[in-house]
């Protein structure tokens, strides 16, 4: 397993694993050696700061160059001793923002920074399908974890009683629960009937106001507090878009491929990470 922090790595979940720093540019010598499939899912967060011309590079080369190494490095490998699979992450950023238009694996990218980097980012993974790679790319939606990711951010104002939809509150939201968006990409890896972009959501994405209700519910706190469109823009600039724009996403490859999701519902997945804290 490679990680930009060997440091402060939690102990492998099995003790065959072994750890390997990487700079996220240069991939160590015998990295691939033995693995029959490469996932990568690094980046600069994206919800770090604005939008500054330092932070747009980060976010863009930390995905494409890491991007750029590993496919460089499977094309490069000896067949006999190549991995078979690549799957990498992107984002449903890749759409834009759609206000209600259904969108799937199939649906043309959208504008705006985000779907750029996210375009230049599957295109770089693709380049390894020069080889006879399968390559996947993760669409994720917003993945609804008890740690890291954007639900602790998302539940500290209504744990202080400031909750409240984003905008208007009309946008849909795609999410996943973390535990399908691991069984999701265990299936990818298994199945070779996945390949190209899956969406990595629940089937049921939701509108910010009815994503607000449920988390006020299930916490018990109000959700009376609605953060104004302009006041986003003002805080967060550029990166307002993410949360006020609408992708109303469906994993449609995922359905044609027979996964099965254990949390559809948006309120039942909420209160399973939620009563883990």
């Amino acid at each position: 397993m490679l990680t930009r922090k060997a440091a402060a790595a939690p102990e492998p979940f099995d003790p065959s694993v072994e750890m390997m720093g990487w700079n996220g540019s240069d991939l160590p010598n015998g990295a691939l050696r033995g693995c029959s499939s490469v996932v990568h899912l690094s980046g600069e967060p994206v919800f770090g700061g604005r939008l500054t011309a330092n932070r747009r590079s980060r976010i863009l080369h930390s995905r494409v160059d890491s991007t750029r190494s590993i496919a460089e490095a499977l094309r490069a490998a000896p067949a006999s001793d190549r991995p078979s699979t690549f799957v990498c992450a992107s984002a449903v950023g890749f759409y834009g923002s759609r206000g209600e238009e259904l969108l799937d694996e199939t649906s043309s990218p959208g504008s705006g920074f985000l779907s750029v980097v996210c375009r230049q980012w599957e295109e770089t993974a693709a380049s390894a399908a020069s080889e006879g790679l399968r390559v996947v790319s993760l669409r994720t939606g917003i993945v609804l974890a008890r740690t890291g990711g954007a639900l602790p951010l998302m539940a500290l104002p209504f744990r202080l009683g400031l909750g409240g939809r984003m905008g208007k509150g009309t946008q849909w939201v795609p999410w996943i629960q973390i535990d399908d968006a691991v069984g999701l990409i265990r299936a990818v890896l298994e199945d070779v009937g996945f390949c190209g972009a899956v969406n990595v959501v629940s089937p049921n994405p939701v509108r910010n106001e009815e994503l607000t209700r449920a988390l006020a519910q299930t916490l018990r706190r109000p959700a009376f507090l609605p953060a104004p469109e302009f006041a986003l823009r003002i805080a967060l600039g550029e990166l307002s878009d993410e949360l006020l724009g609408s992708r109303r996403c469906t994993p449609q490859r995922a359905i044609d491929r027979g996964f099965e999701f254990a949390h559809t519902e948006v309120e039942t997945a909420l209160a399973v990470e939620l009563d883990r804290v």
